[in-house]
């Protein structure tokens, strides 16, 4: 499968987004890819002023969303964008569509409360593990920036079946940041014996730096610091490779993670 990673700096006004996001989905449709992964926070940013996020959110049956879904003929995409939860709240809602229609969705399940940031001030948690995607004979799971620290879920998608996992991110720059994205992208492709396809934003305060690493933890494709687009082939006889030398998910003694939502005060789901 031929996988696209349009990385670029997210502007405040949705119009300019929407139109950044259109020519990246066909500059990739143009280059072969079967999927293009865009970032998170794809809807409007701006560093300066954090409640443009809760006033910009849009439904997915927005005007931002209706001329993406509209440009992915032949080809599926993926990006996050805030939708609204109704109580003066948004989701970081992950959207997959193709051929306009949308065909999963994924809201956040892990809210970047760290480094000084909380961003459950104004997002609401998912509660529910990410679907799994058939795109091109190859699977998909899909996580979401701060997801990237968590082992539970990458190990999650990679039993229910997962040859990849699409990470779509706003990772904020800082120290040592940076090499936390490349210790944990390829951390969690190797212990998983799956391709990572991680895609950040690149605009002021965030790092971009976009990357495929392989099943044995090889990075085959990175990007830098500026807009851009870059495409990688990806090998299910990789992956089959990988899992013949290197067999963890047969060899692991521990039990399939669970998630526990402390939101519903402890409550446990099998999403």
């Amino acid at each position: 499968m031929k996988i696209a990673l349009g990385q670029f700096a997210v502007a405040p006004e949705w119009r300019d987004n929407q139109k950044t996001c259109v020519e990246l989905i066909h500059r990739a449709r143009r280059g072969g890819a079967a999927l293009v992964v865009l970032p998170e926070g794809i809807l409007a940013q701006d560093i300066n002023n954090p409640e443009l996020l809760p006033r910009t959110a849009q439904p997915l049956d927005g005007p931002f969303m209706k001329g993406l879904i509209e440009a992915s003929d032949g080809i599926a995409v993926m990006g996050c964008v805030n939708v609204p939860d109704g109580q003066g709240r948004f989701y970081n809602t992950l959207v997959t569509f193709r051929n306009g229609a949308v065909i999963s969705t994924y809201r956040k399940l892990h809210l970047y409360d760290a480094f000084n940031v909380k961003e459950s001030a104004r997002t609401a948690p998912g509660t529910e593990l990410p679907p799994i995607i058939e795109i091109d004979g190859m699977k998909v799971g899909v996580m979401t920036c701060y997801d990237l620290r968590f082992p539970e879920l990458a190990r999650a998608l990679a039993l229910q079946g997962a040859d990849v996992i699409v990470v779509p991110a706003a990772w904020f720059r800082g120290p040592n940041k940076e090499r936390h994205w490349e210790v944990l992208n390829t951390a969690r492709a190797l212990e998983n014996t799956c391709y990572i396809v991680a895609v950040g934003e690149c605009g002021a305060r965030n790092i971009g730096q976009s990357m495929v690493v392989d099943p044995l933890g090889v990075i085959v494709l990175g990007l830098g610091e500026a807009p851009g687009l870059g495409i990688c082939e990806l090998d299910p006889a990789r992956i089959a490779h990988a899992r013949e030398i290197l067999p963890v998910l047969a060899n692991r003694r521990f039990a399939d993670p669970v998630l526990v939502d402390p939101v519903l005060t402890g409550a446990r789901s099998d999403g």
